[in-house]
């Protein structure tokens, strides 16, 4: 089968998703295909490297991991069997402190943090139906980068269940997480040029 024989108006599960072969990489949202961005740009490389290196650095030798695409997620509530698995997403990059939802096959049920990285086009998927999925599952936090606009903003679930806002970050500010003890991403080091170390 090619990516081009796929009926993009059905509603397909992750025992779909295991069987196709070719090269195209995509995810499942409550079982609709979204094909994934090209080759991401360089400037989203950049930012991606650095926070997936703090990360890394941080959680060394502490029980919560941090992955990076390509990286299955499979979403749940009730469900556990390939066929009732509908959502299917490669964020970014991902925290999971609940090292019995990890398997060969990536991670079954909600990371505690879920990283992603807009892209150009890209965005209104971020933005609007993994919000929803991501809410649904019980992500702990969602943080979204924005490379062009340099902007960091996140979603943090309260104790009803429910995504709330914070404050959109951007040069001069940190990024810290209860989750994440100790923890502090400097937004300038984040979003600072590739050449010299300054601002774009």
């Amino acid at each position: 089968m090619q990516f081009s024989d796929l009926d993009l108006t059905k509603t397909y599960t992750y025992a779909d998703y295991l069987k196709w072969t070719f090269d195209e990489r995509l995810e499942l949202i409550k079982g609709k295909i979204f094909p994934m961005s090209p080759a991401p740009a360089e400037i989203h490389q950049r930012v991606f490297g650095k926070v997936f290196v703090k990360l890394h650095i941080y959680l060394t030798n502490k029980p919560c991991a941090v992955y990076s695409a390509p990286f299955d997620i499979r979403l749940i509530h009730r469900f556990k069997k390939d066929q009732e698995i509908t959502t299917v997403l490669q964020p970014d990059i991902c925290v999971i402190c609940d090292t019995g939802k990890i398997d060969d096959r990536g991670c079954l049920g909600a990371p505690d943090i879920v990283v992603e990285i807009l892209s150009p086009g890209n965005n209104k998927k971020e933005l609007k139906n993994k919000f929803e999925v991501y809410e649904e599952a019980g992500v702990k936090e969602y943080w979204i980068i924005h490379p062009q606009e340099k902007t960091f903003f996140k979603y943090v679930l309260d104790e009803a269940g429910n995504f709330q806002p914070t404050n959109l970050l951007t040069f001069g500010d940190e990024v810290t997480s209860p989750i994440l003890p100790n923890f502090a991403l400097n937004l300038d080091e984040v979003f600072a040029d590739r050449s010299d170390g300054t601002n774009n």
